[in-house]
């Protein structure tokens, strides 16, 4: 089976992980949003641009009070180097993944490791905000459309672990996985991953894919240990402050 390729995983984080406002402006698309969920505040190149075309994107997103931030996708190497002799600097490279969901959809959770649950419950809403995922980023999952899913994890008994799922074309995202600290380490990342590749797979999707920071040592890992393919990269240019 052939994995989508990185230009359509673009097109699913749009799809799953939606922007409050997006526009078309010139040869940019304008994502605007109060999250600072960076997904959801860039502007991308639709076209080629040349640095003259630069100020465009800058000036809407400063009218709408954000900070001009690119995202760069493979094959903008000439944008990049334009946005870079302007003083802008890269953000969070990220690495995208790919799977078949039969591929990680081997062998459900252990008996009340892990519960769908939409909307998410407060538990969850305070595993998000401890790590740093607030009102904005549920906001976000709020208006994405459906097929989507929160995945509730559970160790010894307490709430241990979320994570937002979204479906768009035939691909199911994982977004916003986040383990309590005291319940690190313990196997419940990889119990939610293959959770959502169950709760995809019950849903019509025929790959389970995801985005993560290059920095995130222990998320590359873990999902390389499931077999997941890594598919491509991007990542974003911020102008400072």
């Amino acid at each position: 089976m052939n994995l989508p390729d990185v230009h359509k995983l673009y097109t699913v984080i749009d799809g799953t992980w939606p922007a409050s406002a997006k526009q078309a402006l010139g040869p940019w698309t304008i994502r605007l949003d109060s999250s600072g969920s960076s997904r959801v505040s860039a502007a991308t190149a639709e076209q080629d641009v040349t640095d003259a075309d630069i100020p465009l994107a800058e000036a809407a997103m400063r009218e709408a009070g954000q900070r001009p931030l690119l995202m760069i996708r493979e094959g903008e190497a000439a944008l990049d180097q334009d946005l870079a002799a302007r003083g802008y600097v890269i953000k969070d490279p990220v690495n995208l993944y790919a799977a078949p969901v039969g591929q990680i959809a081997t062998r459900r959770p252990p008996p009340v490791t892990s519960f769908e649950v939409w909307p998410p419950l407060a538990a969850q809403v305070e595993i998000w905000a401890n790590g740093g995922i607030g009102s904005g980023r549920l906001a976000v999952m709020e208006r994405a459309h459906d097929p989507k899913t929160t995945l509730l994890g559970r160790e010894n008994d307490q709430p241990a672990g979320t994570v937002f799922v979204g479906i768009a074309a035939d691909c199911a995202m994982i977004h916003a996985l986040e383990i309590s600290s005291a319940h690190r380490r313990q196997g419940l990342a990889r119990h939610l991953t293959r959770a959502a590749a169950f709760w995809a797979q019950d849903n019509g999707a025929e790959y389970l894919t995801l985005v993560t920071t290059q920095a995130n040592i222990g998320a590359n890992a873990l999902y390389s240990s499931l077999g997941m393919t890594l598919v491509g990269h991007y990542h974003y240019r911020i102008l400072p402050e």
